[in-house]
């Protein structure tokens, strides 16, 4: 055990509340799970050990240190569904524990074991191989993951890694699902993180604003926060499991806006002439908080959906046209056109669901092989 985790279990640490006064019963947009104001602890780290003590006391001594953590990206839970001796813990159950309220997220934690011997991420041939098939790794997946959307602040959204931290985990994965803006990439293309290009933390959303309460140093830099060898370990997994796989992975810097809006056409051009490949609206403050923490951070996008970047309907063109021409021009066309380009959350789910077994490997796989 770290001496930092030492330190966050027994209580050390002199961080100050951010949370604008919340009071009464748990979390102040009531969602929480606390036991009202005389009980509630006065400073965030105080109430994350409370949390960790909620969550540990709900589990079997051989899940309670996992090594890796996991945050599933919308659609994509199924990452949780081949654990061995899985156990669920409920944020409803957590105290001071926020909810997720998005389609295509549950309000859970899922223990259990990574194993060769189950994964279909390996073929019958290298599970065959000696001393393989005993080799089990203890994970936790949060199945769902806190946004500036739903009302929470960038402290929430943090909650997540800075628990996977109190129960052990030294390395992350964050995934999620985006909207492409690289004009190569086709929908269900899955991108290895190699940057990000983060709007609302540069302005004033991040989760380190506040007093430092000794996870970290003050100043961190974000600059190799995405980590070299897990990235080259994620390839060398998509290369095993063959070239289908590996063309569907390329490397790039994801955007992280507020939403809940998709972007519109000048935004998308906007994020795309900076230097973003895709766009979503998570993982950003994870990925800081967790680099905070001195955790390796692997991060995993996949495409749902192309951004919309087409020109504009010339409706000075189309007038002139109707002068010359003496026919009216049909706008309904139009508006059914911009209608069908445009972003929506079942689209995001379904490209989810038929890409959810690809990205499952990939994360197993690289799990699996990354420790070894």
């Amino acid at each position: 055990m770290s001496g930092i985790q030492d330190d966050l279990l027994n209580g050390s640490g002199n961080g100050t509340s951010t949370r604008n006064g919340a009071k009464g019963n748990g979390h102040r947009n009531g969602h929480g799970n606390g036991n009202g104001n005389a009980n509630r602890p006065e400073t965030p780290l105080a109430r994350l050990q409370e949390s960790h003590r909620a969550i540990i006391s709900r589990l079997p001594n051989e899940l309670c240190q996992p090594t890796w953590g996991i945050i599933c990206g919308s659609g994509l839970g199924g990452l949780a569904d081949h654990l061995e001796e899985r156990v669920d813990v409920q944020y409803a159950d957590i105290p001071h524990m926020p909810r997720s309220t998005v389609q295509g997220h549950k309000s859970a934690f899922a223990f259990g074991f990574l194993s060769k011997s189950s994964s279909a991420a390996f073929s019958a041939e290298e599970k065959a191989q000696n001393g393989t098939t005993s080799r089990r790794i203890p994970v936790v997946a949060a199945l769902g993951r806190f946004h500036l959307y739903e009302g929470y602040d960038a402290q929430d959204a943090a909650m997540l890694v800075r628990l996977f931290k109190l129960l052990g985990a030294s390395s992350v994965v964050v995934t999620n699902a985006s909207g492409g803006l690289h004009p190569d990439w086709d929908v269900g293309t899955i991108m290895a993180m190699h940057d990000h290009l983060s709007l609302p933390t540069l302005s004033s959303m991040n989760p380190l604003i506040g007093e430092n309460f000794e996870l970290g140093s003050r100043f961190i830099a974000m600059s190799d926060a995405y980590d070299p060898a897990l990235r080259l370990a994620l390839y060398r997994s998509a290369a095993s499991l063959g070239t289908e796989t590996l063309s569907l992975l390329r490397s790039g810097t994801y955007a992280y806006v507020a939403g809940p809006t998709y972007e519109s056409r000048a935004e998308s051009r906007f994020l795309r002439s900076a230097g973003a490949d895709c766009v979503g609206m998570s993982t950003v403050p994870e990925v800081i908080s967790a680099r905070h923490l001195g955790l390796r951070i692997l991060g995993i996008s996949l495409v749902t959906n192309k951004v919309v970047v087409t020109p504009y309907f010339d409706a000075d063109a189309a007038v002139r046209q109707e002068l010359k021409t003496g026919k009216t021009f049909d706008a309904e066309a139009i508006r059914k056109q911009d209608a069908g380009e445009a972003a929506n959350h079942e689209e995001v789910l379904e490209v989810g669901r038929r890409r959810a077994d690809d990205v499952r490997k990939l994360v197993e796989r690289t799990i699996l092989t990354a420790d070894a």
